[in-house]
């Protein structure tokens, strides 16, 4: 894969974005790859947990490579809003724990990546957490509502769809839009930890009970599926 790479550490599979030149922004073999590791995750026999984090220091992902998209055919870009929405979907309904280290800037599609994520923990001093869809005359589909709404609060949720607010990591932990906020020095090795623990947990209970919850986003299972 040249935009990611993926590795096993201690029965945790280590997702690493590597595009920092492209602030980790989706194209069409960008998502092609996330599927490509998704693949891997979901066939490793044994308890195991995805964790999601990147190179870059200032931005985790920047969402939709907007440039690359505007030159594309109308067919192309049909599929590529395809392989997105497959994209979040195996996400969140991954048949492991799923944890986004959240080192940066995590804007438009990159934040609702994150989102489809179980849990998410973001650097504490620097970074926002944004869905600028409003501002960029693009509004979400049917299945980013769904995963956008994985979120728990609701009223803050309302500021961040309806109004473009972007967060802060200090709001986005008062808001449980993250679970944790750790300095930048910890961030890495403390994430890593945090789901070495979820790696334990029985895999196939975990799933289960997290597609339980996830109802919303099964839903989609047909159309996105097939």
């Amino acid at each position: 894969m040249s935009t990611m790479t993926l590795e096993l550490k201690d029965n945790v599979h280590v997702l690493t974005l590597t595009n920092t030149e492209q602030e980790n922004m989706f194209t069409q073999d960008v998502l092609n790859e996330y599927l490509t590791a998704f693949d891997e995750v979901e066939s490793y026999q044994g308890n195991t947990a995805l964790m999601i984090t990147c190179e870059h220091e200032k931005t985790f992902c920047n969402g939709i490579n907007l440039q690359w998209g505007l030159s594309q055919s109308e067919a192309i870009a049909k599929t590529f809003i395809k392989t997105l929405e497959t994209v979040l979907y195996r996400l969140a309904m991954l048949n492991a724990p799923s944890v986004c280290c959240i080192n940066g800037n995590a804007y438009a599609g990159g934040a609702i990546l994150a989102a489809a994520a179980d849990y998410r923990i973001m650097r504490e001093d620097k970074g926002r957490f944004c869905f600028p869809e409003i501002n960029l005359k693009i509004p979400f589909t049917p299945m980013m509502y769904d995963i956008i709404n994985l979120l728990p609060n609701k009223h803050i949720l309302q500021d961040m769809a309806l109004r473009g607010k972007a967060l802060t990591g200090v709001e986005c932990k008062a808001a449980d839009v993250v679970h944790e906020l750790l300095p930048q020095h910890e961030l890495q090795n403390k994430t890593l930890s945090y789901t070495k623990e979820l790696a334990e947990l029985d895999r196939v209970t975990y799933t289960t009970i997290k597609h339980g919850l996830r109802a919303d986003v099964a839903k989609h299972k047909e159309q996105i599926l097939g």
